[in-house]
């Protein structure tokens, strides 16, 4: 069930930037506005999925290092 999930929310947010793409070009200007979220939340989730596993790898380079040492 995890893994069902996981793969579900890695392509969650390119399917909403694509949606805010669409959306805010085909739309009459005064309804372009409502895409600008969408599209903000995705950018969100890619970015900060990417600090995660840079603090991640950081951690886990971290615990190597120190176990080398030793």
């Amino acid at each position: 069930m995890q893994l069902k999930n996981n793969y579900f929310y890695k392509l969650l947010a390119p399917i909403m930037i694509v949606i805010s793409i669409i959306g805010f070009t085909f739309r009459e200007n005064s309804k372009k506005i409502f895409y600008l979220p969408i599209g903000i939340v995705g950018i969100y989730l890619i970015v900060e999925g990417e600090f995660k596993r840079k603090i991640k790898r950081k951690n886990i380079f971290n615990k190597i290092k120190s176990f080398s040492k030793k």
